[in-house]
């Protein structure tokens, strides 16, 4: 009867927290789904500062994408989706692709790349990365993101020391498998856009 007994219990246990938790995940459900939109909104915001707003891609295919990246030399990579970035009339001053490296010391590495209508960098802006704290965090910082900055390239290519041509990247020190992650991140994205009609490539 004990044995009855303490396995109705513990049925009784496992049943209360289980909806316990289902609870607490309705409850957060929906802050959490928020607070990730603004996120990357905000990531959208920050490579394309003039855009008035930001729409989805439709020509966006994930097969399709998963063809870019194959060809692309850089395999580690997942492109999670584009928008076009809008002015206030709703015309298009470029696209948004966000990506993911797999290459990170850390762990993934996500992030918005915003190439302008004319194949040019505005720059990148992380959303989620788990490196090094003073190593290679630092790809979150102005010193090394800002390279990316302007760069009308085919692609670019990370360095130890100091950059001497314009589609180079200088590594961060001490974190070159962070800063490379980052770099072919970007070349991805640059090989996707080249895929859109009315890309820089296809003029």
């Amino acid at each position: 009867m004990k044995i009855v007994k303490d396995a109705l219990i513990m049925t009784a246990i496992t049943v209360v927290f289980g909806l316990l938790l289902g609870l607490v995940y309705e409850i957060t459900k929906e802050p959490i789904a928020q607070a990730n939109y603004n996120a990357q909104q905000e990531a959208y915001r920050n490579v394309f500062t003039e855009a008035e707003s930001f729409v989805e891609y439709e020509g966006f295919d994930e097969a399709a994408a998963e063809a870019v990246v194959a060809d692309s030399g850089y395999p580690d990579n997942t492109i999670e989706g584009v928008v076009v970035a809008q002015d206030g009339s709703g015309a298009a001053l470029g696209y948004v692709v966000t990506v993911t490296s797999h290459a990170g010391y850390g762990g993934d590495i996500t992030f918005s790349v915003g190439i302008t209508n004319e194949g040019v960098v505005n720059g990148y802006s992380i959303t989620a990365i788990s490196e090094t704290a003073g190593l290679g965090m630092k790809a979150n910082e102005s010193d090394f993101y800002s390279q990316f900055e302007e760069k009308a390239v085919e692609s670019l290519e990370v360095v130890k020391g100091t950059a001497t041509a314009d589609n180079q990247i200088e590594a961060i020190s001490g974190a070159t498998i962070t800063s490379r992650a980052v770099t072919n991140g970007v070349n991805v994205s640059l090989a996707y856009f080249r895929t859109i009609e009315g890309g820089s490539a296809n003029e």
